[in-house]
């Protein structure tokens, strides 16, 4: 494999690889919860919990990680074509804002439905609209929607990064690899 250019060898900073890796890690687990929520009749309760709570600290993870981004900006990309360094930056940004649309719409249609939002047992959002089951269901269907978009562009982003690492080799992934 040839050598990364000598701009992505100086990849993220830690802090931004730390904030990558563990909404990457929050992503892959509320997912398949969220699923199961869905197949399960009668899932449990603690299992809505965990999804909630994990919506509610994905959505404070992703604040920090925006303005951390827009403050730090992302490494110089060279010698990438303008299509890849389009669908790149088109993905990251589609993921961001469903990474912030879809906890703030779990949020609200769960107010709707009038039951607050816990994070781990640590404090709840209480609902401050009123119960409205025929507007929560709407919204919960919308959430769904988006969550299924999120496990697309989730898919699309681990497939772009193993093209460029195995196809392209051209350091694009390594940006972003622990220890590198």
């Amino acid at each position: 494999m040839s050598a990364a250019p000598e701009s992505y060898q100086q990849g993220y900073s830690g802090f931004a690889k730390s904030l990558h890796w563990i909404v990457a890690l929050l992503v892959l687990t509320i997912i398949p919860v969220g699923l199961a929520m869905g197949q399960i009749e009668n899932a449990p309760f603690n299992l809505y919990n965990f999804h909630k709570s994990l919506g509610v600290l994905i959505l404070i993870l992703m604040t920090v990680r925006l303005i951390y981004r827009l403050a730090h900006g992302a490494p110089k990309e060279a010698n990438i074509p303008a299509f890849y360094r389009f669908a790149g930056a088109a993905t990251h940004w589609a993921l961001y804002v469903l990474l912030f649309l879809t906890p703030i719409s779990g949020a609200i249609a769960n107010m709707y439905y009038g039951a607050p939002t816990p994070f781990f047992g640590l404090f709840e959002i209480q609902p401050f609209f009123p119960k409205n089951e025929e507007i929560s269901n709407f919204i919960f269907a919308r959430h769904k929607l988006m969550g299924f978009a999120i496990g697309a562009l989730v898919c699309a982003h681990i497939g772009a990064a193993l093209f460029h690492y195995v196809i392209r080799k051209d350091g694009v992934l390594q940006r972003m690899l622990p220890g590198s």
